[in-house]
């Protein structure tokens, strides 16, 4: 029966009726719902990994043990597992294996626009590409059966807009699968120089037999229209092409984007006058295609942008189509800048180290919002776990006159992902450093996902618990105390008389996520009306809850979980 599903869970769907057994991953939008949807199949066992290379390598593992793998993550995360992706790129798999990501094309949770088919093309493996839903599904299951036919990691391309968009698909039956015996072979997956470079020939011959196959596989197809002007696009692109120009030019619609079909292009650009390469971010179709030594006029980044995601408008205006202007608004929307939820309980540290006028080494997590006005408590944010380990750096070259006046924030999720090497390096090489973890006991900025502090696994059972406080002090961390963010005071006192030792020392600002179920609201505050001297104190904390109407401040009862932070603000005690 059709149905109408997300692009996330289709993928999802696509690995269950691939029968996979085993699910590794780290959430990181616009991945997160993969591995979500994928856990309500009771036959596959679902798991969040502390970091995206562990999540590759425990795939790998399964994948050795004869059972269909698959691990997903957004780009970023990417880099992460490129440690192992590109050795694994030479030891090929045993049962069938995938590496979901997640590109992000305009940036809309992310730090960057990478581009992921350059891994593809570096690493020498092979990607997918779906463009609706319904690919999705299929792509997954012919993953499985690319990677064991060809004996390598396949890697599988969603982006934004596909992995978050629904379109119809048709939902089939959970194909048989027996785990496939595991052999001892040493000289094909220990790799050792002596070995690696045995199996360097195999991987290019691999390419080389992929893309014949790719070539009449069906993977990618035309779609002649008898027109003069040829189009090479793939994923969400090619969904803007069909809406603007429908039937008007002909079309080589990717699946596979790596490698390349050299053959089928050349065919394909056979009597056309101009041909156009619609990809979004990077023009690594363009390239290869300019590189084929084709007649007809070609087109690509003269004619789209390479930064951001496109658009049916963006395509309208470079063919020369009359853009919809829609109707515009009589009056101005107010602006509305992302905060920090009401009582969220990393708001009280921030505004004590804003008050404090500290350097900010900042990470990635729902926390970095602590950089927006009016807090702006945050100075740096690079990757995940950068945060300790550039104010190491930072003390370590700057000296007495850094190392007073800095700290660093991580999150509890992000310090397991890559923050502890971080710590480590603070331990043992001995950098004055105050180091603060901003622990809500969840994984937020993603959608509340467990991770290794929370003592609950993916499917919300009791699970391993690792206890920061110990973990701390056996890197060797001898100053670790805990606060309450909710205190004010008692968050400045500590970061002042950490600041004043001489040696590392580990804060950990600690309370729940407020949006998570277990935690119990609080009665809204109140303004007292005839105390409120409209000193505006209490604006200063980013609160969505507190504003000001006329000349006196005002709380939603809707929003206001009743954290008491702005109380302690009030010098009239109006709140």
């Amino acid at each position: 029966m059709k149905q109408l599903m997300l692009g996330n869970a289709a993928a999802a769907r696509g690995l269950f009726e691939g029968a996979c057994d085993f699910v590794s991953s780290y959430p990181g939008t616009p991945s997160t719902e993969i591995t979500e949807e994928a856990a309500k199949f009771k036959e596959i066992y679902c798991e969040w990994a502390p970091n995206e290379k562990v999540a590759l390598e425990s795939a790998f593992g399964a994948s050795l043990a004869g059972h269909r793998a698959f691990c997903g993550m957004k780009h970023v995360g990417l880099n992460v597992a490129a440690d192992p992706l590109y050795t694994m790129s030479y030891t090929g798999v045993n049962a069938g294996l995938i590496i979901g990501v997640a590109d992000d094309p305009g940036m809309h949770s992310s730090q960057n626009e990478q581009d992921s088919r350059h891994h593809a093309i570096a690493a020498k493996i092979p990607m997918l590409e779906p463009s609706d839903s319904d690919e999705a599904r299929e792509f997954a299951k012919l993953a499985f059966e690319i990677s064991e036919k060809f004996d390598t990691p396949v890697l599988y391309k969603m982006c934004t807009r596909v992995a978050h968009s629904q379109s119809i698909t048709e939902p089939g039956e959970r194909v048989q699968f027996t785990a496939k015996p595991y052999e001892k072979n040493i000289s094909k997956y220990v790799m050792a120089p002596a070995n690696a470079i045995r199996r360097h020939p195999i991987v290019e011959q691999r390419l080389k037999d992929i893309e014949l196959w790719s070539e009449t596989s069906g993977i990618n197809r035309v779609e002649n229209n008898g027109s003069k002007t040829g189009i090479i696009t793939s994923s969400t692109a090619y969904q803007y092409v069909k809406e603007v120009l429908g039937d008007k030019v002909n079309i080589l619609k990717l699946g596979m984007v790596n490698p390349l079909p050299a053959k089928m292009i050349k065919k394909f650009a056979e009597g056309l006058e101009k041909l156009i390469i619609v990809e979004e971010l990077d023009p690594i179709i363009e390239q290869f295609v300019r590189g084929l030594g084709l007649s007809c006029e070609i087109h690509g980044k003269d004619m789209f942008p390479i930064c951001g995601e496109f658009s049916q408008n963006i395509l309208s205006a470079a063919f020369g189509y009359e853009v919809p202007q829609g109707t515009k608004l009589e009056t101005t929307i107010p602006v509305r800048p992302p905060i920090m939820c009401a009582g969220c309980p990393h708001r009280g540290m921030f505004y004590a180290l804003n008050k404090l006028k500290v350097t900010v080494f900042g990470d990635i997590g729902c926390y970095t919002l602590g950089s927006v006005t009016p807090l702006n408590a945050m100075e740096t944010c690079l990757c995940m776990g950068a945060s300790f380990s550039g104010l190491h750096g930072w003390n370590k070259a700057g000296g007495v006159e850094n190392e007073k006046k800095s700290v660093a924030v991580i999150g509890d999720s992000t310090f397991m992902h890559s923050g502890m090497t971080g710590l480590a390096t603070i331990a043992y090489n001995q950098s004055n450093s105050t180091v603060i973890v901003l622990d809500n006991s969840i994984t937020g900025m993603t959608g509340h996902q467990q991770n290794p502090t929370t003592g609950k696994n993916l499917y919300g059972d009791p699970a391993g618990k690792v206890d920061l406080e110990a973990l701390a002090r056996a890197m060797g961390i001898n100053r670790v105390r805990v606060v309450d963010p909710y205190n004010i005071v008692e968050c400045e006192q500590a970061v002042k008389e950490e600041l004043a030792v001489e040696e590392p020392s580990l804060i950990i600002s600690r309370r729940p996520c407020v949006l998570l179920k277990e935690v119990k609201a609080k009665p809204a505050l109140v303004v007292n009306q005839d105390k409120c001297k409209s000193c505006k104190m209490c604006m200063k904390i980013g609160c969505p809850a507190i504003s000001m109407k006329g000349s006196k401040a005002k709380i939603d009862p809707t929003l206001c979980v009743g954290c008491g932070v702005c109380s302690q603000m009030c010098k009239f005690g109006a709140l």
